[in-house]
């Protein structure tokens, strides 16, 4: 089967992404950030108020991991201005399904930082004045990637997952029945995203499946998730990873397998020598990623018996 260009490409499944988004816009339930959010437990913070009170540590009702998970998904949330741009450019065709899709993608997204942070603030549960630096420092950085559609499909696909996983898995480590209603939340219109560029792809390996398989190939391979220009953001996830809310295998047995199952991706036949390669590639990277998540895990259990001997 002859490759696509990015432009018959686009134009070949334009009536999925048209389907899709009908199917999405009957799945997808209206809510509202203001109905989550505990606003008569606020505080004023800026000097000229009566009633304000500098924040400390002490007023978060967030223990010091959940803050910083919280910390990094409203972060992340907040870069929204630069993946509309990004998804704009890989995906803007004509002006149908994938400009609907792309805007109301877009506007859901945008209700994610908004009720994260009216709960992080009207709960002190992080400092604002940092809170607001990193704002400004990650937005200053922007985000890139490539305008290449299939390989964006991809990304977003498993992003979409690992982001749904993350935000819900944070919601339960908090220990915050407020938290975890919205993360919960979160996690449902993440789901919906997810399951629109997963089915999106469904449609492309029908449509050009070899180069279909090296865009999910390559996603896999150099996967990383968009909070990268976070400050301190490998210390950061490294500290959500020890607490298990988002590590190796979480990634490697909740997000990357179940798509590649979904999509059948080592049934797939006809797929030419270039693809082929791809996939055996792949292959050998997930094995190395499963050694790594044991390894991973067999470290992390040491770690916790040490603890327990000193404190035992």
């Amino acid at each position: 089967m002859p490759r696509l260009n990015d432009h018959a490409l686009l134009t070949e499944l334009e009536p999925k992404a048209e389907e899709y988004l009908e199917r999405h816009l009957t799945m997808a339930k209206p809510w509202y950030p203001h109905e989550y959010v505990p606003y008569s437990q606020g505080r004023s913070y800026g000097d000229w108020f009566d009633d304000a009170e500098p924040w400390t540590p002490d007023h978060s009702r967030l223990e010091g991991v959940a803050r910083t998970a919280f910390e990094v998904n409203l972060l992340t949330e907040d870069n929204l201005p630069s993946y509309h741009r990004v998804i704009h450019a890989m995906f803007a065709h004509g002006d149908g399904a994938w400009i609907n899709w792309i805007h109301r993608w877009t506007a859901e997204e945008g209700r994610h930082s908004i009720v994260l942070r009216d709960y992080l603030l009207v709960t002190r549960g992080v400092d604002p004045v940092q809170l607001e630096d990193d704002r400004m420092g990650v937005m200053e950085q922007g985000y890139e990637r490539d305008s290449n559609p299939l390989r964006g499909m991809a990304y977003v696909a498993f992003q979409e997952l690992a982001t749904r996983i993350s935000h819900r898995n944070t919601g339960r480590y908090s220990q915050d029945p407020v938290a975890d209603r919205i993360m919960a939340r979160i996690s449902a219109d993440e789901n919906l995203h997810m399951v629109f560029y997963r089915d999106m792809l469904d449609a492309a390996l029908r449509v050009d499946p070899s180069r279909t398989v090296e865009a999910i190939a390559a996603e896999v391979a150099g996967f990383e998730m968009p909070g990268t220009p976070i400050r301190d953001f490998q210390r950061r996830a490294v500290q959500i990873a020890k607490a298990g809310i988002y590590d190796l295998r979480v990634h490697h047995d909740d997000v990357i397998w179940p798509l590649l199952r979904h999509w059948r991706l080592f049934d797939i036949e006809g797929l030419d020598a270039a693809a082929e390669r791809a996939r055996d590639e792949l292959a050998a990277f997930l094995d190395g990623l499963e050694a790594m998540a044991t390894r991973y895990e067999e470290k992390r259990a040491r770690q916790r018996e040490r603890e327990v001997a000193r404190t035992g």
